[in-house]
């Protein structure tokens, strides 16, 4: 991520526009059952341009806030079997380009001292870190390797990742189907996906993943096999159901199955890219993909400060950076939603994984500079001895006490004032509210 050095009052930041990476911390304890993908259209195939036109543009009604021209993804994906991608397919490889080593899946650790990230030394087992796709591109000849190279290398393009997909029948009907391995896509998936271990499950089994609405609209039963129609006819099991968050994406497969049913290689990439314009980064992609290839941003156009505060929090200790946020929003300033921190903490430091120090010399989770510490420091949760800087225990009850003392825990306007306190910058603002928006979607 690009870092840019602000100065308010004494408290530097570590910000980006646009989506940034979510760390796995806190999504771990999600199960896949939290609810309906209201990324896919009402009907498997169908465009989502009137759901989108119905709400107004710039809604964020949908995981990864899709504006209306997220329709068109749904219309662009080619039969299976129909192209063949020009170049080496780039998705066969099971790699997701980087330009960002820090962005791949199991690169971080857990500051000494804070709650553990979640394990990676388990076969299968959820990825450390998750990646929010701020925009997919979809041409329906397919995407060539080299230029997957050209948009990875696009200023403030932190990680990008190919896929093949392409539209098939399942039971007589359209659905538009994305594929890749599970170690380059499940990061890239909603929290709650991505810490679903029984989706994977039947992910590595070959078997067919949708959205709840497609598997409604196609009368899907767990377990059950059905007829596709895609390169090649035959029957394929319905897995079961997730949140995918693409709009127009009905399921996923694996590449096993992606091989079988003859989707086209590369046909789309997903790109993150934090500290980008997502209107530049939109025109930059077109003008490499051409003309036939549709460029889809996933990032909301709109904030509200209108968030959830949670209202069975746990005590104790805090045991992962979940826990830490929630308790914190609760006993340090009652009224902020807990997702406001937990936004400033990914903003900052990766929930822990950069502490510093920064150019400006902040340090710790939260990025304070010491003579701001000195101020606002405090011990959290009953630790003993002088508050610590490093310590996330300290920390992110310390950032609550900072933003309730300037009206947060009002929420609404005041909450708009207290993080522009925090940060003299609208877009500081927008982009704390965007991924605090993002993280109360997912659960």
């Amino acid at each position: 991520m690009r870092r840019v050095t602000i100065r308010r009052g004494s408290l530097p930041a570590v910000i980006g526009v646009g989506a940034v990476a979510v760390s796995i911390a806190v999504a771990v304890f999600l199960a896949a059952a939290s609810g309906g993908d209201q990324g896919s259209a009402s009907a498997p195939g169908a465009a989502v341009a009137a759901a989108s036109a119905a709400a107004g543009p710039g809604t964020t009604g949908q995981p990864g806030g899709a504006s209306v021209d997220s329709a068109g993804l749904a219309v662009t994906l080619p039969a299976a079997g129909s192209h063949v991608a020009a170049g080496t397919a780039p998705w066969a490889s099971g790699a997701s380009a980087s330009t960002d080593p820090s962005s791949a899946a199991g690169t971080g650790t857990a500051a000494a001292g804070g709650p553990p990230l979640a394990s990676t030394t388990e076969p299968g087992s959820p990825p450390r870190q998750l990646i929010v796709p701020d925009v997919i591109a979809a041409v329906p000849g397919g995407i060539s390797a080299a230029e997957v190279a050209r948009i990875a290398h696009l200023a403030q393009v932190r990680s990008v990742l190919p896929v093949a997909g392409a539209r098939i029948s399942v039971n007589g009907q359209p659905v538009n189907v994305l594929a890749a391995p599970a170690s380059t896509l499940r990061p890239w998936t909603p929290p709650a996906t991505a810490a679903a271990a029984g989706v994977w499950d039947d992910f590595a089994q070959g078997d067919l993943i949708t959205s709840s609405q497609a598997a409604a609209g196609l009368h899907l039963r767990a377990g059950q096999g059905y007829p596709v129609t895609a390169a090649r006819q035959g029957q394929l099991t319905f897995g079961g159901q997730a949140l995918l968050g693409v709009p127009g994406v009905d399921a996923i497969v694996n590449e096993a199955t992606a091989g079988n049913l003859g989707l086209v290689p590369g046909v789309a990439v997903l790109i993150n890219a934090p500290a980008a314009r997502v209107d530049v980064l939109v025109s930059q992609v077109k003008a490499i993909v051409g003309g036939g290839g549709q460029v889809v941003r996933l990032v909301p156009e709109a904030v509200t400060t209108q968030l959830p505060i949670a209202t069975h929090v746990p005590t104790g200790k805090p045991a992962n950076y979940l826990e830490l946020y929630q308790e914190s929003a609760a006993q340090y300033c009652p009224g902020l939603s807990w997702t406001v921190l937990a936004a400033i903490g990914e903003i900052e430091s990766n929930n822990g994984q950069d502490v510093g120090p920064s150019s400006a010399g902040a340090l710790g989770p939260m990025q304070f500079l010491p003579s701001t510490w000195a101020v606002w420091g405090t011990g959290g949760f009953g630790d003993a001895g002088a508050p610590d800087i490093m310590n996330p225990f300290d920390a992110v009850p310390s950032a609550a006490r900072m933003l309730c003392s300037d009206g947060a825990g009002k929420g609404g306007q005041s909450l708009y004032n207290a993080i522009f306190a925090y940060n003299h910058a609208d877009w500081y603002v927008n982009e704390v509210l965007t991924l605090a928006a993002e993280y109360a979607r997912e659960y």
